[in-house]
This record gives C-alpha cells, sequence and structure tokens, in this order.
C-alpha cells in the first residue's frame, strides 16, 4: 500500500465533491484509516497531513483500530478469508457510521488484490451507500498523472509533487527513527525513555513543513537516541522479523510482536517499510530477480507477495549470523503458507530457530507472550551454551 499515492487520490476526491457541492474551501478532511496491508498509520498521517496542507485543508485523523474493529469486520466476512480483510472491512463499517461517503482500497501481490470487489457487495448488502474507490497500484508516472488529471483537473501538479516529495521525507526520518528505536529499546537503563524520545519526535515531525526542517529534527532525534544509557550484555541476541506485509507493519495485529521480543533483551530487526515498498514498486522485476537470487538455493520460482523475501531474508540473516527469527502470517496466506514449508526445512536442516505465528480472528494476546518468552527463553540458553563452550 502507497500511503503519499492514495493521499493524493483521496484529496482530489475531496476537491472534487467540494466542487460539486459548490463549496469555496474545505476546512476539515475526517479520515477514517483502514488498517490495510501495508498502511502504516503514522507514515499515513504524515503523508495525508502533508499533502493536505498543500491544499490548503487541515486534516483529522481519528484513532486506530480496537477489538470492536475486528469483531465488526469479523462478524460480516467469510469465515476462512484471511485476517486482513477482516480488519478492513470492519474499519469500514465503522467509517460509514461515522458519515464517510467515500471508500477507498487498493490492490495488492495476492488475493488482496481482489477484496475491494467482496467487499464493496457485502457493505452494499448491509444497506450502506457510498462511492468505491479502487486504487490498482500501477508505478507508471504518465497513468498516475492521467488519473489525477481525470479526477481533480483543477490541482497542481507542482503543488502535489511538493506535498509527495515532503511526505516521503517525513516517512524516510520516521522510519530511521523507528529503526534506532527498534534495535535499543529492548537494553533501555530507564524505562519508557525511548518512547518518550518518540513521542516528541512524532509532534515535532508533524509540525515539520520543510526539507531541512525534517532533516534537522531527524538528526537531533537520532542524536537524542544516541545519548540515552543502555543496560546491554556483551553480546545481544539478534531476530529479524518478516512475513506478510499487512501482519509484520502493523502492531495491533500482530499483537506487538516485536515489542514483546524487545522485552526480553532482543535487537528486533525488522526490514520491510513504507518507503522500500515505493522504492521495490517502482523496480518490481529487478527486485523479484534479486530476492530470487538471493533465496537460491531454496527457491527457484517467485511465490507471490512477500514469500519469497521472507525466504531471502532468512537464509541472508542466517549466514549473517542472527540467533533466530520470526515469521508472521495471517492464517491462510497462500504466499506465505508456500514460504513456511521452505523455512521449515531451513530450520531443522541447519539448526537454526524460527519462531512461526500465524494470525487470525481469534489469537490471542496471551499466547502470543508466552511462545515469545518460551522463544526467547530457548535463544538465551543456546547463546550461553554457546559462550560456555
Amino acid at each position: 500500500m502507497h500511503e503519499t499515492a492514495l493521499m493524493g487520490n483521496l484529496l482530489s476526491i475531496v476537491e472534487r465533491s467540494a466542487r460539486e457541492a459548490g463549496c469555496a474551501r474545505v476546512r476539515v478532511v475526517h479520515v477514517r484509516i483502514g488498517e490495510m496491508a501495508g498502511v502504516n498509520a503514522d507514515a499515513l498521517r504524515f503523508a495525508f497531513e502533508t499533502l493536505a496542507l498543500e491544499l490548503g485543508a487541515e486534516a483529522h485523523v481519528p484513532a486506530r483500530m480496537t477489538k470492536r474493529t475486528l469483531e465488526l469486520g469479523s462478524r460480516h466476512s467469510p469465515e476462512f478469508v484471511c485476517v486482513p480483510f477482516k480488519y478492513n472491512l470492519g474499519n469500514f463499517i465503522e467509517s460509514l457510521d461515522a458519515g464517510a461517503k467515500v471508500i477507498v482500497q487498493a490492490g495488492g501481490g495476492c488475493r488482496f488484490g481482489y477484496y475491494a470487489e467482496v467487499q464493496e457487495v457485502i457493505l452494499r448488502d448491509l444497506g450502506y451507500d457510498f462511492e468505491m474507490v479502487n486504487l490498482t497500484s500501477s508505478w507508471k508516472i504518465a497513468d498516475f498523472i492521467a488519473d489525477f488529471r481525470r479526477i481533480a483537473p483543477g490541482v497542481s501538479l507542482p503543488r502535489i509533487a511538493r506535498g509527495f516529495a515532503i511526505a516521503y521525507r517525513k516517512a524516510k526520518a520516521l522510519e530511521a527513527v523507528e529503526e534506532r528505536v527498534r534495535l535499543n529499546v529492548g537494553f533501555e537503563a530507564e524505562r519508557g525513555a525511548h518512547d518518550r524520545v518518540f513521542s516528541s519526535f512524532l509532534r515535532d515531525l508533524r509540525a515539520a513543513g520543510g526539507f531541512r526542517e525534517v532533516g534537522a529534527l531527524e538528526d537531533l532525534t537520532l542524536g537524542e537516541l544516541a545519548a540515552l544509557p543502555l543496560d546491554e550484555p556483551e553480546r545481544r541476541l539478534r531476530v529479524g522479523v518478516v512475513g506478510e506485509l499487512y501482519i509484520l507493519m502493523e502492531p495491533f495485529s500482530n499483537h506487538h510482536l516485536e515489542r514483546r521480543l524487545a522485552e526480553h533483551h532482543v535487537e528486533v530487526h525488522r526490514f520491510v517499510t513504507l518507503t522500500k515498498l515505493i522504492e521495490y514498486g517502482l523496480r518490481s522485476r529487478p527486485h523479484v530477480r534479486a530476492l530470487l537470487a538471493e533465496a537460491d538455493p531454496w527457491v527457484k520460482y517467485h511465490l507471490g507477495a512477500d514469500g519469497t523475501e521472507s525466504v531471502a531474508m532468512t537464509w541472508k540473516l542466517m549466514n549473517e549470523g542472527f540467533d533466530g527469527m520470526a515469521h508472521l502470517k495471517p492464517f491462510g496466506c497462500m504466499p506465505e503458507v508456500s514460504a513456511m514449508s521452505v523455512l521449515q526445512r531451513m530450520s531443522r536442516e541447519h539448526t537454526f530457530p524460527i519462531l512461526f505465528v500465524s494470525y487470525d480472528a481469534q489469537t490471542a494476546e496471551t499466547g502470543i507472550r508466552t511462545r515469545v518468552e518460551a522463544f526467547c527463553d530457548m535463544l538465551h540458553m543456546r547463546a550461553q551454551g554457546r559462550h560456555s563452550a
């Protein structure tokens, strides 16, 4: 999912609707974030607010998902559909109940690309009246410009281009700071210190208006994080996290697994981010070829969606001396089911620990905590055994 492109199209719809209604100015736009595959809520918020500022509108983003969101989606979804569909549908229902008139959906590299049509039918059967905008992932600049001019011919492309550029720069800064927190939060000497710095950074990033300001804020925040005292062992345990895009990037859906790992004094690595997804999209075929080369000899053909990357990254990190991996997927995700069979063989043949976690609407956080604790205890015991030997 590509937040900057989504926001550009959404703002175009807002402007078109305002013209049709005879409004001279749009003061506030309320957005309900459907926690869809690949949507990082903070990245989406900054992308939307930056683009909205360029068009003279005020953006308001409501709270994140709750258990009620999942309950609503599960109630009206096919039983065996993957859990991102259910989160998505539940958020759409909440949004429509709150007064939304337009729903924006985007395609994906698996069955998710067909979900918008099914969700639209379900919502209309429930009696909702709305406009469904199904975005397709086209990475051709000419196609994007043509679509943009068709939807909102009155919007200046240079004006939007500046908004995209600043939004992308903010996302890069956000990811750099998130990565530093992810690596070190498990070893902080003062509990909550990293979260306080990160919260301050988010507030200031939202207010930052230009490239230099964003860059200076990023440098300042990284310096503040580097200055925080750490209580760390002589050798850190390193764990990589791979799997399906949506479950990886949305903490609510994976029951905050990255933070659960960090609580057991583990350095956590995740490589899927918003800006990397954009970069991968711009060079889709070369990216797949590179993944297949990295995944050799385990896979010879692209597994679809994020499956090949799960295998390639696990193989790479294992050879770099990582202590273990966590593989996350929605129940029934076909690309990751295929990847899982390869990863299980890799784990057996190389005695390499991999924590496999499947998520559905009934997955309980207590169970995730228990499994993470047992996994981390095993990693620590293995490390102590190597040290003793």
